[in-house]
């Protein structure tokens, strides 16, 4: 199984929202290794919590709104989850959209696992129908695939 999983995710219909979509594709295309797996999906899922639990680290890519259209912004997700941790204080498990954390807990709930997390997002300049991203965050894409390099490079 991949060490490292790469999970680009939101609509590829609505202009910069499918970047985690267009972040998957050009990243596969530059990190071939076989320890890597990197997926595409419109949202994040609790069948993703599987893959999560297996891999030693997850990135996950999205786009955001609020801010200048093609930054970056890279944190990690604390993994300090324990049986004890009351359910109000932990991110929600089953919800009709999940975050990337939430994802993170239900690993942990279901199979005991927490992996280094972290969440890359660009902030967007449009998120009107269409299948092309703004020049802005196409422009960022270079920049972010340097982000996941580094943060694979600290394994």
């Amino acid at each position: 199984m991949p060490r490292i999983l790469i999970v680009g995710y939101g609509n590829p219909l609505l202009s910069d929202d499918g970047l985690g979509w267009h972040a998957a594709e050009y990243l596969s295309t530059i990190l071939t290794c076989p320890d890597i797996q990197i997926l595409s999906c419109h949202q994040l899922t609790p069948e993703l919590a599987e893959t999560v639990s297996q891999a030693e680290l997850v990135i996950f890519i999205d786009a955001r709104r609020g801010g200048e259209p093609g930054t970056i912004d890279c944190h990690e997700i604390p993994n300090r989850f324990s049986m004890n941790t009351s359910s109000a204080q932990r991110p929600p498990s089953l919800l009709h959209q999940l975050s990337p954390a939430a994802v993170l807990a239900l690993a942990h709930d279901l199979y005991g696992v927490a992996p280094r997390c972290y969440v890359l997002s660009v902030i967007g300049a449009s998120f009107e129908p269409g299948s092309t991203l703004s020049p802005q965050v196409a422009a960022s894409l270079p920049a972010l695939a340097a982000q996941v390099q580094s943060l694979i490079s600290r394994k």
